[in-house]
């Protein structure tokens, strides 16, 4: 047997028992093909080919996957090649399986490497998105004037079957909004790996989707976008400069409200507008969609019959008062 056909055979012998989640699909002297899984959506196919001199010239391979990029599979491709090239002289199948499997083993973000570069140009200035590899995670700064936000952003074993977990969150927005934005934003990964408890007519099979680029899209719109935003109502910015000044006690008049669209008032012009006809069509005038919130609960009858009689009063008070002029 030639050096070629002893190679062959030490693959078929060891390929699926040395590294684990392979599947040797083709093993002969025209081409060795082989999967390479470490779950559902972290799996590689490599195609590898010996080369006229081999084995003093690199093995020719191609990479192939119907789950990770193709900007990743071109570096990484790349990066392959180089480390074939240690193999000079040597095996090199199995050492390029080998290192295949450890690329998936030490870059468990592989799975959502278009969500990262897509989320980096939502990114300016002083922000930061930093990549922990080792924890599958990754380090969100976001900074509009001077507001920020930081979190970690937790990717699972099973993404994007499972959703992203937010943890370690630090800002200087106020309580009420803080929780909003992490809850949103936490809601926004749920809805995309769990279907929805009423199925509409005619809507197609759930498929769970990735929810990293949602959810981090979100937080990073909340904090590029709130801090300069006005009021629906009186049309002044609800945020003051320095974010020490920012009104934390959720009863005050001047506390800032988020309605159900994402667009904010002031709670005093929030109730002072809700109270103004017409009632049952109250929109916002940014998004132009319907307004709710859970500080308002009166319905549009009751909040119609209050504003009747208010004004019913007031009249009788001109009458008074024009009667003793």
């Amino acid at each position: 047997m030639g050096l070629i056909e002893d190679e062959l055979a030490e693959v078929r012998k060891l390929c699926e028992h040395v590294v684990p989640g392979t599947r040797l699909v083709s093993c002969v002297k025209t081409m060795v093909r082989v999967e390479i899984k470490k779950t559902e959506f972290k799996k590689i196919v490599l195609c590898s080919q010996f080369s006229k001199d081999y084995p003093k010239t690199p093995l020719l391979i191609e990479l192939k996957s119907k789950t990770l990029s193709e900007k990743l599979l071109q570096g990484l491709t790349n990066v392959c090649e180089q480390e074939i090239k240690k193999y000079l002289g040597k095996p090199q199948v199995l050492n390029t399986i080998k290192f295949l499997r450890y690329f998936l083993d030490e870059n468990p973000l592989s799975c959502c490497y278009d969500e990262i570069n897509c989320l980096k140009k939502s990114l300016s200035g002083d922000d930061e998105l930093k990549l922990k590899q080792k924890t599958s995670s990754i380090v969100l700064r976001v900074y509009n004037l001077k507001y920020y936000l930081n979190c970690r952003v937790v990717v699972p074993e099973q993404y994007p079957t499972n959703a992203i977990d937010i943890q370690d969150i630090d800002t200087n927005f106020s309580p009420a909004l803080h929780r909003h934005m992490v809850s949103q934003a936490k809601e926004i990964a749920r809805q995309c790996v769990e279907p929805p408890l009423r199925k509409k007519l005619n809507q197609s099979k759930f498929e769970p989707s990735p929810s990293l680029k949602r959810s981090v899209e979100f937080l990073i719109d909340c904090v590029k976008r709130l801090p300069t935003e006005k009021c629906q109502f009186c049309k002044k910015i609800c945020f003051p400069t320095d974010p020490e000044l920012l009104e934390k006690d959720e009863t005050s008049p001047k506390h800032i409200e988020r309605v159900y669209c994402g667009h904010l008032f002031h709670q005093d012009c929030f109730f002072s507008y809700m109270k103004l006809p017409p009632f049952g069509n109250k929109t916002c005038s940014v998004c132009g969609k319907k307004i709710h919130h859970f500080k308002w609960s009166l319905s549009d009858k009751l909040a119609e019959d209050r504003w009747a009689h208010e004004q019913a009063r007031e009249r009788e008070l001109q009458e008074v008062a024009e009667f003793f002029e």
